[in-house]
Formats: C-alpha cells, structure tokens, sequence
C-alpha cells in the first residue's frame, strides 16, 4: 500500500480559543480553519464559542457574527446567502456544502470549517478557483450555431426539449462535487472533474445548440470525462440536489453511439 507524508509546515497546529462570556447562551463551539500566506506559520485550527441566541440559523450567519463581533481578520466567500451563486462553498463536518444553506441545527455538536479540499488556499476558507474557471472556459458554456438567427423571434425549442435541460442548468458552479472526487484530486489538470461535465452536458442537451460533434471532440479524450470511474461522491455532496454523475454517463453515452454509428 501506498503510503504519503504532508510537509510539516502543512499540518494544522491548535490556534486561540475565543470563549462566550453572556449570561445564559445557548453556545455552540466551532472549529475553523486559519492559514495566512504572509506568515510562515503553520495553518492553525481557531476555536469560538457563540451564542445561538444571538446567531442566525445558518453555518453563514455564524461565520458572519465570528467575523463582525469577534475576529475580523476571519476570510471567506459570500454573496447570495441564498444559495444562487456559489460563493460560500466549504468544507463543514467533512462534507463540501453552501454555508448559506446547511442549518447550524443540523450539527448537534461541534461544527468544524475547513476549505474546499485539493484546492489551494488562498487565506482562510478561500480557495483559489482560477484552474477551475478556466476549465469552464474550455467547455465553451454558450449556444453555438450554424444557422443565422430567426429575423423575428429567438430561437425556440418545445417543452419537452426545455425538460432535458432541467437538473443541468441549476449548477451554480460552486465546486463542492468536483473537489469531492478522488479522481480530481489526482488529475484535476486534465480531468473536467464532475462541475464543468455536468456543465458540458448542459450545451450537449440543449436542442438549440448545433455544434455538438466539435463539443464531443474537445471531450473525446481519455482524461477529460474518461477519468470518472463513478464513484457517486459528486452526487452525494451537490447542495443542489444535482447528480453530476448521470450527466458524465450521459455524455460516455453520446461518444459510445457516435463511435459505433
């Protein structure tokens, strides 16, 4: 068996401990990740003690209270606070989830932040995403055409053309599936990873689209979707209810039927 040894200067030492100190709070202890690139030291684990009654119902709106009342320096992403845009994706009780939408109820004891794993983190709980974007980028994620747009009108598709694309175009592209998948972690420079092929699939499925075999050529390749071997953790953790893995199996699909017709 394989074995792997982490640099020292990579390992989380303990970090302060931040208490409550009001009368009669409901405290709930959280674990957060910290890492500073303008020091040398290793990545530290801060503890807070807060005060739910005084919090939102979110793992967000604990974070928030941390930042405002407590310890500024704290580092995240957030936006929406609604779910929509992605920003706030992290690692919390070992599961990659939205803070924005995973209720503080839903850890009967300590809640532990970590980033995105297998990304590098730039500071805190922000990870640099700029790897991934670019693979977004690649899968060209617009409508191509051949033929000149109607004079009149846009270009129409029916219901049941439209129903196909339900489950694709919610993505918002938060990257909990792809840094969820060991085959990411190993190959993330040439595997899409589970994100952006479900964002493929998205342009592969629209009826309007009319450049489907160059698409099927940029992912003919026996990295960029032949890497997954399905092992359904993308699934597991989309904070949207996606299921990444059937699109991948959805475009394996459409590359088998173009092979053999």
């Amino acid at each position: 068996m394989a074995k792997f040894s982490l640099p020292k200067s990579s390992i989380p030492v303990a970090g302060e401990e931040f208490l409550c100190a009001e009368l009669d709070a409901q405290v709930k202890r959280v674990e957060i990740y910290r890492f500073n690139p303008d020091h040398p030291n290793n990545p530290r684990i801060d503890v807070y003690h807060l005060n739910l009654n005084r919090c939102g119902p979110m793992v967000l709106d604990a974070l928030l209270k941390i930042k405002n009342e407590t310890d500024s320096t704290l580092t995240f992403r957030r936006s929406c606070r609604e779910g929509v845009c992605g920003s706030c994706a992290m690692n919390i009780n070992g599961k990659n989830t939205l803070a924005c939408t995973q209720a503080i109820s839903d850890y009967p004891e300590t809640i532990k932040i970590f980033p995105l794993p297998h990304m590098s983190v730039i500071k805190d709980l922000v990870v640099d995403m700029s790897h991934f974007y670019a693979q977004y980028a690649s899968i060209k994620p617009w409508i191509e055409t051949q033929t000149p747009a109607p004079a009149d009108r846009e270009r129409l598709q029916s219901h049941e053309d439209r129903q196909k694309l339900d489950g694709l175009y919610e993505c918002v592209l938060c990257a909990c599936c792809s840094t969820s998948c060991p085959s990411y972690w190993w190959n993330s420079e040439r595997y899409l990873g589970p994100a952006i092929l479900l964002q493929a699939y998205r342009w592969l499925a629209d009826s309007r689209d009319e450049n489907q075999g160059e698409r099927l050529d940029e992912l003919d390749d026996s990295f960029k979707v032949y890497r997954c071997h399905t092992i359904m953790n993308c699934t597991d953790t989309c904070p949207k209810g996606l299921n990444p893995a059937k699109a991948i199996a959805e475009i394996k699909k459409l590359l088998l039927i173009r092979q053999k017709g």
